[in-house]
């Protein structure tokens, strides 16, 4: 097999060979791609690429510089460069944890389809697995069917969803030297 060669620009942009690939086929076809929107978008905002610009309120947006020179060192708010990028941050984690959540709603919903006997061909193949998971959520498993604790775990696990009190059971799983950091 030919190894073959793309320019300078695709070979910049990855150095994978299967999106190199892809990458001369969008070309060939005229379609834009995220690394296209990228080149047209600089210069960049430097304010955007430090962080350092807020809109998280309606009395903004506001930029800050976090420079020694002139130019304005909080917001409207009293924020300062190390708050503003500390807010963005956790806003964009939240954010992305929020859109992304769907996924563990997904597998407790199949959970609970399982348990019915809804799930088209889904089965609860490792007991052990289930009657560990089933016991950090304290609920009783002996003398009771699988099909049983899977329905009474997947309401709990459904449950952690929007909850408002109390730790989320899942964040238990985590090593002892994170939760200390939390």
């Amino acid at each position: 097999m030919t190894e073959k060669t793309y320019s300078e620009k695709i070979m910049s942009r990855s150095i994978d060979p299967a999106t190199q690939e892809m990458l001369a086929r969008a070309e060939e076809l005229g379609l834009e791609t995220a690394w296209d929107r990228l080149e047209a978008m600089q210069p960049q905002c430097g304010f955007g690429e430090l962080g350092v610009c807020c809109r998280n309120c309606n009395m903004g947006p506001c930029r800050i510089s976090p420079f020694e020179e002139e130019g304005p060192k909080a917001g409207v708010c009293g924020a300062t460069a190390d708050i503003i990028v500390a807010r963005n941050l956790i806003r964009m984690i939240a954010a992305g944890a929020a859109a992304h959540s769907d996924h563990g709603r997904d597998i407790a919903h199949t959970l609970l389809l399982t348990a019915e006997g809804k799930s088209g061909g889904y089965e609860i193949k490792d007991e052990a697995k289930l009657n560990a998971l089933a016991a950090e959520y304290g609920i009783k498993t002996k003398g009771r069917s699988k099909e049983e604790i899977a329905l009474d775990l997947a309401h709990a696990v459904y449950a952690e969803f929007g909850k408002q009190e109390g730790p989320i059971q899942f964040t238990r799983r985590a090593p002892d030297k994170r939760v200390a950091l939390w």
